[in-house]
């Protein structure tokens, strides 16, 4: 998909004050509309303005068609920094003026998984920007139980949250133990969440990853214990950077199927594989293989309120330092004719972020 050949709907908008909602009518087509104002926030509801919006993968692939669980049109956005306009009633943990995060999963709190807490695996979840309407627009209602304030993080690292929540909730999965050698396969923006939550975990993380780009990112932002770029010879290198042994710990955040095949060869005996990407193919392992190593396999999804609060905590400390994450901003107008050059790996995002105000 070539710039011009991108598809602008500008509805008599002159000035971003007027702009309402970006609005993803189907593949590789935004329009920019006015909507409605919202109604005033009800029972446990809020209205709040959207200041920031993370550009997430899962925005990336809704754009190219490649979105599963996706349907058009969609106002995309769940990585959200916004600040709270009004509250309804019952609301009295936020205020108006309060600065937020947002949790953008909709857990129904009456099936089983959200009984037992783990609301991240709703059997109904719906997610902000995917399976409903997010944030790419001015305003809009939210439960306020999906807000965590702050008073001291700035709209661009409350749009953060939501991806570094990521890695602590699969970094937390995996109950790292200091010491531990682990390979983290894959430094897109998924891999650098749990790199984060791993670091402050206190192990020594191998890289696995192709691009230069992003070699270069890790090498200069993060001290980690070996990078490996030969991915043909990951096995001997492997076996080489630990002496012979193999990492405790796997964690593939690519979402591709043949690097999530060949994870379970990389994992030690008594080791554990963690799944943090996904794929809708089948990955396939031999059983014998798997049983011999006595591995434990390991999904990640999401993440939990617990987890979010615990990114704040971190970034507030200033033990997550957010300042290398934010490669790339625009506006809302310049959005549509940046988007198309932020699927190419070469251009080098790490996160995009846009300023609805």
């Amino acid at each position: 998909m070539t710039i011009s050949g991108l598809f602008i709907l500008i509805d008599q908008i002159d000035h971003i004050d007027h702009m309402k909602s970006i609005i993803l009518n189907k593949p590789t087509r935004f329009t920019i509309e006015s909507l409605s104002e919202p109604d005033s926030p009800g029972h446990n509801e809020v209205l709040v303005r959207i200041h920031r919006v993370g550009i997430c993968g899962t925005d990336l692939h809704a754009y190219q068609g490649r979105q599963p669980f996706f349907s058009y049109p969609r106002i995309l956005g769940h990585e959200l920094g916004v600040e709270i306009l009004k509250t309804g009633e019952d609301v009295q943990h936020i205020q108006p003026g309060d600065r937020c995060a947002v949790i953008p999963y909709l857990h129904c709190g009456a099936c089983l998984p959200c009984r037992m807490g783990k609301t991240n695996c709703c059997t109904e979840l719906s997610v902000l920007g995917v399976h409903t309407d997010g944030g790419m627009r001015t305003k809009m209602i939210l439960p306020a139980d999906k807000l965590l304030p702050s008073t001291s993080l700035t709209f661009e690292q409350l749009a953060l949250v939501e991806t570094l929540g990521i890695g602590a909730h699969a970094v937390q999965r995996a109950d790292l133990k200091p010491g531990e050698k682990i390979l983290l396969i894959g430094a897109g923006p998924i891999g650098l969440s749990v790199l984060e939550f791993a670091q402050i975990s206190d192990v020594d993380v191998i890289l696995l990853e192709r691009s230069k780009k992003r070699i270069a990112f890790c090498e200069e932002h993060y001290n980690l214990f070996g990078i490996i770029n030969n991915i043909e010879q990951i096995d001997r290198e492997l076996l080489n950077a630990l002496h012979g042994d193999l990492p405790t710990a796997v964690f593939d955040a690519t979402g591709n199927v043949q690097s999530m095949n060949k994870a379970h060869q990389l994992v030690s005996n008594g080791g554990r594989l963690i799944y943090v990407g996904f794929t809708q193919e089948a990955i396939t392992f031999k059983s014998a293989e798997f049983h011999r190593r006595e591995m434990t396999l390991i999904s990640s999804r999401n993440a939990r309120k617990a987890d979010l609060q615990r990114v704040m905590d971190h970034i507030e400390t200033g033990a997550i330092d957010t300042t290398p994450w934010i490669t790339h901003r625009t506006n809302a107008t310049e959005m549509t004719t940046e988007f198309p050059r932020w699927l190419d790996p070469e251009y080098g995002v790490i996160k995009a972020i846009l300023e609805m105000t």
